[in-house]
């Protein structure tokens, strides 16, 4: 059973109107995404991983050094995939209902929230991801470094922002400040995130 790329969650380009190109979607989603789940199969053909479901892959993968290429191609199939329902047209602002008060519970507003999320964007050094997760009930924002995400260590992810250079360049050359501005102004799909918290 190959592992397959999902498709995007919205035309192309959608964005393009809210920051964010549709050339960036024919290299971010039709070029790197699609080499991690490529190298994904090549890497698990005839083992038993590639029976498993992804978020298996990932957690086997992580805790064996000797699998650390599978983890990485799984992880960023995975971490894609949820990026890309991180985002829609017209999203961004705020929340609302039981998301919003438990950000503004767990983080003392929406605003203390939004500086720490772009704090950890910015801070986090060359590539990687920013994330908001559920630990424990608790609502925290942490940075992982490249492949590394959440399920990797038992959190539960509500929402990410790729700040991989490749993610931005197009529409933002080295300005990444610039586009996580945009992202929590324009693109945050909050309904996504809204599910994810009832899940989790």
């Amino acid at each position: 059973m190959a592992f397959v790329q999902p498709p995007l969650p919205f035309e192309i380009n959608a964005l393009e109107p809210y920051g964010m190109k549709a050339e960036t979607f024919e290299y971010h989603y039709g070029k790197h995404h699609k080499a991690y789940v490529d190298n994904l199969n090549k890497l698990t053909e005839g083992t038993e991983l590639a029976e498993k479901p992804l978020e298996e892959v990932i957690k086997i993968s992580f805790k064996d050094s000797s699998k650390t290429g599978i983890f990485n191609n799984a992880a960023q199939v995975w971490n894609h995939t949820f990026f890309w329902n991180s985002l829609k047209p017209a999203g961004g602002g705020t929340p609302s209902g039981d998301l919003a008060s438990k950000i503004e519970k767990d983080f003392g507003s929406f605003d203390k929230f939004k500086e720490e999320f772009s704090n950890a964007a910015t801070t986090q050094f060359g590539s990687g991801w920013s994330w908001l997760i559920d630990d424990g009930g608790t609502l925290k924002v942490i940075k992982t470094p490249n492949a590394e995400n959440p399920l990797a260590y038992g959190q539960k992810a509500l929402l990410t922002l790729d700040v991989w250079e490749h993610a931005y360049y197009i529409d933002y050359r080295n300005a990444r400040p610039a586009f996580i501005k945009n992202f929590l102004d324009k693109l945050v799909n909050w309904d996504f995130v809204a599910e994810n918290l009832v899940k989790a």
